[in-house]
């Protein structure tokens, strides 16, 4: 039974919203947990073969100056396919993560076994109090350490997984679960929020 807290928790930067419209892999990073411990970090550019528009550059903070002598994509994910292994995996937005990491993976011709979890759906989930589920807002509401340096991957995987670990804690200290399987935050990631508490009761 694989456990929720060990996990890979990654986050990408990207040069738009989708790769079904072409969009690509600037930056990626990831923090590999183990037993609640965080004991990896990955963490590196990537050069999309073209340049990023002004947009990207203010949003991310990585510009095309910082990517032109970045390693291709194919050769970045190929290993970070490595990395990943058989672990699950975790993201705040898991759909938008797991697009672009199907996405070079594919072209790369590498696969992963593991399954995903999303942190904001959990979140909309065990933190129904907060003021919206972006990262940043649910960092302070859970009152996690941070400079506020948001949109580079590593710095929004490491808040991802302290948010991560910390979620795991509200429900160890609230319902009594010091071993949570991942099958278990998969579900309840999908439950209707008036029923979490009846679910973690069970």
């Amino acid at each position: 039974m694989s456990k929720a807290n060990t996990v890979v928790v990654l986050d990408f930067e990207t040069t738009g919203l989708s790769p079904t419209y072409g969009d690509r892999a600037i930056e990626i990073g990831a923090v590999l947990i183990e037993n609640g411990e965080i004991k990896d970090r990955f963490q590196e550019l990537m050069n999309p073969g073209r340049p990023i528009d002004g947009f990207i550059e203010s949003y991310t903070g990585i510009t095309n100056d910082m990517l032109k002598d970045a390693r291709p994509c194919k050769e970045v994910m190929s290993q970070f396919a490595g990395f990943i292994g058989d672990y699950n995996l975790v993201a705040h937005n898991a759909s938008f993560d797991k697009r672009f990491l199907d996405a070079e993976l594919k072209r790369v011709s590498k696969q992963y076994t593991g399954k995903f979890a999303c942190s904001m759906l959990l979140s909309r989930r065990l933190y129904q109090g907060a003021a919206d589920h972006k990262l940043a807002t649910l960092v302070r509401y859970a009152k996690i350490p941070s400079d506020g340096n948001f949109h580079r991957a590593l710095y929004d995987s490491e808040m991802t997984a302290k948010l991560w670990l910390s979620m795991l804690e509200h429900i160890n200290s609230h319902y009594g679960l010091p071993s949570i399987p991942f099958t278990l935050i998969q579900k309840l990631s999908k439950t209707p929020k008036h029923k979490v508490s009846q679910y973690l009761n069970r």
